[in-house]
């Protein structure tokens, strides 16, 4: 990719309407453009991160055994009526009557429609567990959009629901969701820590959301400051064992970590003082399991071995994708622009070219841009005619991880400049050399 030929509208000046860091950046950085209030058009480089987040929530689902469909958007009133949602949803749903006057809705969320997908297809319990999720465009009427994506009325969101023959089964598949949404915040760079929180529209008495700490964060945390030192890292988790899963939830849910909703100071004060932290949070994903309310309700039953039908024990997880890039950021940034994880950057590294029209550094520029190909990873070259001062702020304002930088003196030497984007240092190396190494630092993300 070269960008030259690339659709990159970066500004320079921080937007007025934007009042926290990730919004200023994506604004800045060309990554969105708002169309109404809430609602953004995805321009090409957000596009990319978002594309690179969905594929990592998509890869650690389906290492946990979960299934992906597709719902539609809209919904039918009928549906929701059936287990009491319609009319106690409130205003966030936006409710639209088509041309037959058939009432409709733009999903929020879909306990309703994948209820009825299972029971128009499933009445054996020899069909389950069955865990199925979509990756899905919702609409909530916010009242007061604001934030850029992290607080967008039209947002992209993974959403997920188990269908289980029993309660035990069912807190198995809440705990393997559990361990997944680590194992995915994880290849993103992030650390979120899993808190005790309030169920709200959805329901159920089990819940757990996923905070990122911030201090833009939305939510006031209180929470124990060794739980941020616990990582899943590389070990291997055997998602059908119900106790190694369940352990590994323990590991995660057991020191204290709530939200304000559920906060309880006399457990709080047994803390340490010294690991006693309040700070503030953004939501990025949450649990739930609520057993039987939709499938009572909706009749979505199994016949169980003894030939009893009984309604099946449910949850759902969601993970706001298109939220996530906001909460990155927010997370990882400095003063130039964003600093984007090795496993979300939009491209791989970037390639800058100090004197564009030179012969010898534009053949080891396209070299370098081929050799990085051939490896598997997607460089952006800056071929453009501007000055290094310009190329240099667009690659830190973009927030690239790593920046390959080409000049004829290095050349002359046989060398150029790997710089990286977190902490600014730089090496000379050979070209070479350069591809081997950001090869190196990829492989464990690709």
């Amino acid at each position: 990719m070269r960008l030259s030929r690339y659709f990159l509208p970066v500004l320079k000046e921080n937007p007025a309407e934007a009042q926290i860091v990730s919004h200023r950046y994506m604004l800045r950085a060309g990554m969105i453009k708002q169309q109404a209030a809430g609602i953004y058009s995805w321009l090409p480089l957000g596009l990319k991160v978002l594309r690179r987040v969905e594929q990592i929530v998509n890869e650690e689902q389906q290492r946990a055994g979960h299934i992906p469909l597709l719902m539609p958007t809209l919904q039918t009133a009928d549906l929701w009526r059936e287990s009491g949602r319609y009319d106690d949803y409130g205003e966030e749903m936006l409710r639209i009557t088509d041309r037959q006057k058939r009432e409709l809705l733009y999903g929020p969320t879909n306990e309703e429609m994948i209820t009825d997908i299972f029971r128009s297809h499933v009445t054996s319990y020899k069909d389950l567990p069955l865990t199925l999720y979509h990756i899905q465009w919702k609409f909530r009427d916010e009242m007061r959009p604001r934030f850029g994506v992290m607080r967008g009325r039209e947002f992209l969101m993974k959403d997920g629901y188990n269908f289980d023959v029993d309660r035990d089964a069912a807190l198995h598949a809440y705990n393997r969701h559990m361990v997944s949404y680590l194992r995915t915040y994880e290849r993103m760079g992030l650390t979120a820590i899993p808190m005790r929180a309030a169920s709200g529209p959805i329901g159920g008495d089990n819940t757990h959301e996923f905070l990122v700490l911030a201090s833009t964060g939305e939510s006031e945390v209180f929470y124990d400051s060794t739980v941020t030192d616990l990582k899943l890292g590389n070990r291997e988790v055997d998602y059908d064992n119900r106790e190694e899963v369940a352990a590994v939830c323990q590991e995660f849910t057991t020191l204290y970590a709530r939200t304000d909703e559920t906060h309880d100071g006399a457990l709080f004060d047994q803390i340490p003082e010294d690991r006693r932290k309040v700070g503030r949070g953004i939501e990025v994903g949450q649990i739930f399991y609520f057993g039987t309310k939709y499938s009572e309700a909706m009749g979505a039953t199994v016949t169980t071995a003894d030939g009893r039908k009984v309604p099946v024990e449910m949850g759902s997880h969601g993970i706001g994708v298109s939220r996530l890039l906001g909460a990155i950021i927010e997370a990882s940034h400095d003063d130039k622009g964003i600093i984007w994880p090795e496993g979300v950057t939009p491209f791989h590294a970037a390639i800058v070219n100090l004197k564009q029209g030179d012969g010898e550094a534009d053949a080891a520029c396209e070299a370098i841009y081929a050799g990085l190909r051939a490896r598997g990873l997607d460089p952006l070259y800056d071929d453009r005619d501007a000055r290094a001062g310009e190329k240099f702020a667009t690659t830190d304002l973009i927030g690239l991880p790593w920046r390959i930088t080409v000049g004829p003196r290095g050349l002359k030497n046989g060398v150029v400049e790997l710089t990286s984007r977190r902490t600014g240092e730089s090496e000379e190396m050979s070209p070479e050399a350069a591809i081997d190494r950001v090869a190196q630092i990829y492989a464990a993300h690709l």
